[in-house]
């Protein structure tokens, strides 16, 4: 006796005491189990009505399971065999759809590239590519492009692509830690065998299958403008090494630690970089992906922690400390500025430190 037959344990039961007590009427049942007598009166009806119980001269008599429920047996098969055809029936129009869509998708231009001007284009186009991909794909995905509507849309193609045993690397932003939802996602990738990592800066959003074909912004201040897909080998080769630079530098998701107190940290050098190059607080923020009241609360802390009154200062501190190192194409002014300041008085405003990047 079990469920998918519709008996419970107390119509189990009344099917067992009456095997055990052969001749029992049904007051006898009633009596003769501890269970109120409404419900061991349903479970005689039931067993009645599958014929596993035969009424004899006032007289419950159980019958044979096999010869009882053949009836019903037959009746399950046929109900399971035209559920069978339904689910085939459902899967042949599903094929036939799929079919359609991929005849009706425009087929890439002969020179390499194609632009898809919308959302909908670009997403439907993903689909696809994720769809036909046999090794995985890479994604860098700045914080204008982890929206939650964005997210529910990758989702089920990053899964697709892992349980087909195909690798997905995602790289964010720093920033992610304040994005619940964009946290959310990328622990879940991570959890189910994605590769997902953090960088204090992104250049841009972009995403290459199979290191074969690649979707790059129309205009990354925009992500609604659409995107175009590119499948030269030197394009391809140019943006898999710009991914590849960045994976060596990206911090594994949830793997900050707080370090020694002294030291920056990369999103603390990336702001120090940024303000060598002239950026305002504004620009900054949106480099890394933060509010504004945020990246001047880092900035100002950075400021004092260097002892600096200006940016330029904070430059210079920040190479004599060894956090920035002067780039090879620049000059020296940084150290020289540092290691010979003359008095404010007699000396002309010094330019802002421009050629410095991170160690």
């Amino acid at each position: 006796m079990s469920q998918p037959l519709g008996l419970d344990e107390l119509t189990h039961a009344v099917y067992r005491f009456a095997l055990g007590r052969p001749g029992c009427t049904a007051e006898d049942v009633l009596s003769g189990l501890d269970a109120p007598r409404e419900e061991v009166r349903r479970s005689v009806d039931r067993l009645l009505d599958l014929s596993l119980l035969r009424p004899l001269s006032g007289t419950l008599v159980p019958a044979k399971p096999s010869l009882a429920l053949r009836t019903v047996l037959q009746q399950r098969q046929a109900e399971i065999m035209s559920r069978q055809q339904e689910f085939a029936d459902i899967k042949e129009a599903a094929d036939r759809l799929a079919e359609e869509y991929e005849v009706a998708q425009p087929s890439p231009s002969h020179s390499g590239w194609e632009r898809l001007e919308s959302q909908a284009a670009v997403l439907a186009r993903m689909e696809r590519l994720a769809g036909r991909a046999t090794a995985g794909c890479m994604s860098l995905l700045p914080a204008e492009t982890v929206g939650e509507e964005a997210l529910l849309a990758r989702r089920p193609l990053d899964q697709h692509m892992l349980e087909r045993g195909l690798s997905v690397w995602n790289i964010h932003l720093e920033s992610v830690y304040n994005d619940r939802a964009a946290l959310g996602y990328a622990r879940w990738l991570a959890r189910d065998g994605g590769q997902v990592g953090t960088v204090p800066t992104l250049p841009m959003w972009l995403v290459v299958y199979d290191r074969s074909t690649a979707l790059v912004p129309i205009d990354p201040r925009n992500p609604a403008a659409g995107a175009v897909q590119v499948s030269g080998a030197g394009f391809l080769a140019g943006l898999v090494a710009l991914f590849e630079r960045l994976c060596e530098t990206m911090r594994p998701l949830d793997s900050r630690s707080c370090g020694a107190q002294d030291q920056p940290t990369p999103m603390e050098k990336e702001i120090l970089r940024l303000m060598g190059q002239g950026l305002t607080d504004d620009a900054v923020r949106k480099k890394l992906g933060v509010g504004l009241r945020t990246a001047r609360r880092m900035i100002a802390d950075l400021m004092e922690r260097l002892d600096a009154r200006s940016r330029f200062e904070a430059g210079a501190n920040a190479v004599d400390r060894g956090w920035l190192q002067p780039c090879a194409c620049g000059s020296d002014r940084a150290l020289s500025a540092r290691q010979e300041r003359p008095s404010e008085t007699a000396a002309a405003p010094a330019p802002e430190l421009r050629a410095v990047s991170p160690l």
